[in-house]
């Protein structure tokens, strides 16, 4: 068995936590008092269930985030899921020193942090920018592989694809819910791409200090509009490529990419995966460094995607790539 262990810090990190694990357990079937009905036909099977999941001898099925207890009782730890935001004093101060503390006593172990950075036009503090000036550089010494979010571009995304007026954090948090769960779903359920952490790091990481990721999700589409509007395997390969999609404040137009992984998730056919991804190659609409060989990946996983007040449809693409630094970095 290979576990995993998620490290909650701050508020940020806390209630994205909480909607990560309310989605989780829906996925997988898991009633809030922990037990998993034995005629349920979610996350029974073939199902990874118990890389996030730890079951009591009651057989109850507890969320693995309690680090040092849940680490001498695993079999086999994989590594560390940190959810943090840098702006705040706890998520950048205390998610610092966090991850030096797993440097030490877990070093051989991957490291992967889903962070929430801040934006000029949603901010909370004025030292937000010092806060998170000083935890980058943690991240980049202590970090394996750093999914980086932006606020803004998830309030921009819920005002336009949701028709939301007032996003709360209620709705980003799951917004970011359904970000982290497609990215986890290949080491949650049995999958062919990026089962294990550290395939993370090796698919998407060049140099061991760029490995800062850009997310990207389509389609976000209403409820009100998921069931008349039919969107084909070709437009939600093109959308995620498109700044409008991406989970932080970011145009990779004006950069190449070095990696990047499309995972693939709901009623796919391959054909039609890998027929969208030949149009991108051909037509270069999308530029890739030409030194690095594993340039592009694609996963697919056949199984549903839950939607909690976000989403609509169960045809997704979750995106994550690495960027070339540009010289204003």
């Amino acid at each position: 068995m290979r576990e995993i262990i998620s490290i909650h810090i701050g508020q940020a990190g806390i209630q994205v936590g909480n909607s990560c694990w309310e989605l989780y357990c829906l996925e997988h079937g898991i009633q809030p008092d922990g037990l998993m009905p034995s005629d349920t036909t979610v996350g029974v099977g073939h199902d990874a269930f118990n890389t996030f999941f730890s079951e009591t001898s009651a057989g109850k099925h507890v969320p693995r985030a309690v680090v040092r207890k849940l680490a001498d009782s695993c079999t086999g730890l994989q590594g560390f899921l940190v959810f943090n935001a840098v702006g705040g004093g706890t998520g950048s101060g205390l998610g610092s020193l966090l991850l030096e503390r797993l440097s030490v006593d877990y070093g051989k172990k991957s490291k992967l942090g889903f962070t929430i950075y801040p934006s000029p036009q949603v901010s909370t503090a004025v030292v937000e920018p010092y806060n998170s000036v000083l935890s980058t550089h943690s991240l980049l010494e202590h970090a394996d592989v750093a999914v980086l979010l932006d606020n803004e571009a998830i309030y921009d995304i819920c005002r336009r694809s949701l028709d939301i007026e007032r996003p709360t954090y209620t709705n980003l948090n799951r917004l970011i819910s359904q970000i982290i769960s497609s990215l986890t779903t290949s080491l949650r359920f049995d999958g062919a791409i990026n089962v294990d952490v550290t395939e993370f790091q090796t698919n998407l990481v060049p140099y061991p200090r760029i490995h800062f990721m850009l997310s990207s999700y389509a389609p976000v589409i209403s409820a009100e509009k998921a069931y008349h509007e039919q969107l084909s395997v070709p437009e939600i390969t093109n959308s995620v490529f498109e700044p409008a999609s991406m989970m932080a404040k970011c145009d990779p137009r004006h950069g190449k990419y070095m990696a990047c992984c499309l995972m693939y998730r709901g009623d796919v056919v391959p054909k039609d995966v890998n027929a969208a991804v030949a149009a991108i190659k051909t037509k270069r609409t999308v530029q890739f460094v030409d030194w690095y060989a594993r340039s592009l990946l694609v996963g697919i996983h056949l199984g549903v995607s839950l939607i909690i007040f976000v989403t609509g449809v169960h045809e997704t693409v979750f995106f994550l790539i690495t960027k070339t630094l540009s010289a204003s970095l």
